[in-house]
């Protein structure tokens, strides 16, 4: 266990450390804002949806602990070529996963890296970081035009 505790922490911090898919997007044409007063984390998510309602790409920009970038960067690369639907299944299992819904018997199952925030779940102070993104991201995806607060 002690080995898979590594690993994941080793992808938070490689993505941390080298997020992909920063920075602004100008030709995105749906975006969202979010900020966790708590931590401080603060992000601007950019999402280009094609005619056919899918992700054709994902970017984000702002500043935050490791956790919250990580999982900025880990959401951006899943979200690509997912339509909208999908893209909020994602949402709700990524949710389940890191707050430990027992009512999600699979919580981890097919989210492929995502499942590094597994642990998050037991340290109730970083759930906030690991979902700003997540959160942001559906109000991008539900054109809300607000932002997002994980208060």
């Amino acid at each position: 266990m002690d080995d898979l505790r590594e690993l994941y922490q080793s992808v938070i911090l490689d993505h941390n450390k080298n997020p992909r898919n920063f920075g602004s997007d100008a030709d995105a044409n749906r975006s969202a804002e979010g900020y966790n007063p708590i931590c401080g984390d603060q992000l601007k998510l950019y999402l280009k949806v094609d005619e056919s309602d899918s992700v054709i790409d994902a970017h984000f920009d702002g500043s935050g602990c490791a956790i919250s970038t990580a999982s900025a960067s880990l959401m951006t690369e899943t979200l690509k070529g997912k339509t909208l639907d999908e893209a909020k299944v994602l949402f709700r299992r990524f949710h389940s996963l890191v707050t430990g819904d027992p009512s999600e018997s699979d919580q981890g199952e097919g989210l492929g890296k995502l499942e590094v925030f597994s642990g998050v779940c037991r340290y109730p102070a970083r759930v906030k970081c690991a979902t700003l993104a997540w959160h942001t991201v559906k109000s991008a995806l539900d054109e809300q035009n607000e932002i997002v607060s994980t208060e």
